[in-house]
């Protein structure tokens, strides 16, 4: 088992490594497994994929965001400037029905709202926002409304785990609700947590999963 400081040290190799990353400026603190990122970061997409990269280390169970977005220069970008850029490059992307999901932008942070029918397309919507310059923070309130199809979701899921070799589908439970997917049990690393995640809301029907699962 990784002792903090070797969890500290393979964060901050990890941000090094990652050319998407400016990581001069980001202090990395670890305690219990529980992982803080500080500092600055010159963009939303930055301070996104910093979360990302801390998430990939083994030995993470947490993350504790705290990176502030400054970018070069202070520079300002007014908020309906913000929120025409938004819905442009959101309507580049076919896949999401642009007429459902609204934009509201108050000083640089950006709400999403709306319904979709997939959770690719929430998803979509979002990370296209992240993308935008001037992108402070983001809400995504965007939900999902997807009439349930009549195979057993349940089913499917276990199904759609045991397709993966990542780990052993028999530790986890799965139980449904109007929509609603309640993942129990336990994995053996946090990429392992996201891979029983994406595949539940790869489910027909599925508007909402509570991942309860624990990082052994």
């Amino acid at each position: 088992m990784k002792t903090d400081l070797q969890i500290q040290h393979d964060v901050m190799a990890e941000l090094e490594w990652d050319p998407r990353i400016d990581s001069s400026r980001i202090g990395v603190a670890v305690k219990e497994g529980v992982v803080e990122l500080s500092g600055i970061v010159p963009s939303f997409q930055q301070k996104i994929e910093a979360e990302k990269a801390a998430r990939r280390v083994e030995g993470v169970i947490a993350i504790a965001q705290e990176l502030q977005v400054h970018y070069p220069g202070d520079a300002k970008v007014a908020d309906s400037e913000i929120a025409r850029r938004v819905q442009d490059i959101i309507a580049w992307d076919v896949s999401v029905p642009t007429e459902r999901i609204q934009i509201k932008v108050e000083r640089g942070w950006v709400t999403l709202s709306g319904t979709v029918e997939w959770n690719f397309q929430r998803e979509a919507a979002r990370k296209a926002a992240t993308r935008i310059h001037g992108v402070l923070g983001l809400t995504n309130l965007i939900e999902i409304h997807h009439v349930p199809a009549a195979a057993d979701v349940r089913d499917r899921i276990v199904t759609a785990f045991r397709r993966h070799a990542d780990f052993d589908a028999n530790q986890i439970i799965v139980t449904t609700r109007d929509g609603t997917v309640t993942l129990d049990g336990h994995v053996n690393s946090w990429r392992e947590r996201q891979i029983a995640e994406g595949a539940t809301w790869n489910a027909p029907g599925v508007t909402a999963v509570k991942d309860n699962l624990a990082v052994a």
